[in-house]
């Protein structure tokens, strides 16, 4: 009986526009909390404090809630329409994360993953619990145990069946049902993903600095950014996207079904002086509903100025000396930096 609950709830999660869900333990991933413990103490989170807090939880989703049985791990494919590399080239534009340039994510999969548990509750009974990217959960070590990929060279997770452009979420269940066996690396010799990144973030193969990684430094550094990295953001003012737009396993890739996901034309490669004139106020109504506003104006200011000191364009320079006085010290930081940058200072 649990295998056909199980394929009741793998159809149903494909009928609510899931690509692919699989199964495992809570306790699949005992290697992980060795892995945390090391990351945290070589100070790779960088100002990610939360990763280093309720560590025996995210190191051991089965002391998230020790009720549960099973986890299902299910995929959601945002495969960008265009390549996301183009706008690199764009100085004078910026460079938007493709899962950025439209709706937050966040709340569409949970909602999906909710109407997913709830059918489980009302056909099988039991309990759940669904997470989506945050609780201190680790999603893509489970996403491997239950078999929907591997976790590559560029700690992404890596499918056969759908590339590396895929969000993930998570229900915990009461209800003990068959897993699947892990996934099986096929990274092989490939490093393009590492050979790719702009601030050499990654020490190893499997590994990240986060203190490196241009979406860390561009979504949770606080503060200015150290000055030796700020010519290697270019023009990425939110996220980057290299390491996955560079993985082979994209021929694979499926074409994301979700409007939501799909590019805004204005934040695919939106001009850098449109982006340095917003206010408190412009900034949240022009991205409402977009990850891009928890970051707040002064953050996506800094960012932008950056962007704007690399772009080579004296054009731009009277718009890096409007924000050189700026009450904000971070902001003003940035714009004179630019101002350098610009004038051949």
């Amino acid at each position: 009986m649990t295998a056909e609950i199980r394929q009741a709830i793998i159809d149903k999660a494909l009928e609510e526009g899931f690509a692919q869900a699989g199964f495992c333990r809570p306790d699949s991933v005992p290697q992980i909390a060795d892995r945390l413990d090391t990351f945290v103490a070589e100070g790779r989170h960088g100002d990610m404090l939360w990763m280093g807090e309720r560590m025996h939880w995210r190191g051991n989703p089965a002391a998230l809630w020790p009720e549960a049985r099973t986890v299902i791990m299910l995929a959601e494919p945002y495969t960008p329409s265009h390549d996301p590399m183009d706008v690199i080239g764009q100085t004078d534009r910026a460079a938007i994360s493709v899962y950025a340039q439209n709706k937050d994510y966040h709340d569409i999969v949970k909602k999906r993953l909710k109407r997913v548990g709830r059918w489980m509750i009302d056909s099988f009974g039991g309990e759940i619990k669904v997470f989506v990217d945050t609780a201190p959960v680790m999603e893509k070590p489970l996403a491997a145990a239950a078999g929907l990929g591997w976790q590559g060279k560029h700690t992404n997770l890596l499918s056969r069946e759908l590339g590396n452009w895929f969000f993930l979420g998570a229900i915990f269940t009461t209800l003990d049902l068959p897993t699947d066996e892990p996934a099986r690396e096929k990274c092989g010799s490939c490093t393009a993903c590492l050979d790719v990144c702009p601030t050499d973030a990654f020490p190893a193969p499997f590994q990240l600095d986060a203190r490196r990684c241009i979406s860390y430094l561009t979504i949770e550094h606080k503060g200015p950014v150290d000055e030796p990295l700020r010519s290697q953001l270019g023009n990425r003012i939110y996220g980057c996207d290299d390491c996955l737009a560079a993985c082979p396993w994209n021929k694979f890739a499926v074409e994301a079904t979700e409007m939501r996901y799909a590019a805004r034309e204005d934040l695919v490669a939106p001009k850098l002086a449109d982006l340095v004139g917003f206010d408190d106020a412009g900034f949240r109504a022009h991205f409402s509903g977009s990850p891009i506003k928890r970051i707040g104006l002064s953050r996506f200011l800094r960012n932008v100025l950056y962007a704007i000191g690399n772009s080579g364009k004296s054009s731009l320079l009277p718009h890096a000396q409007a924000h050189a006085d700026s009450d904000d010290p971070v902001v003003a930081d940035a714009a004179r930096w630019a101002v350098g940058k610009l004038s051949g200072a």
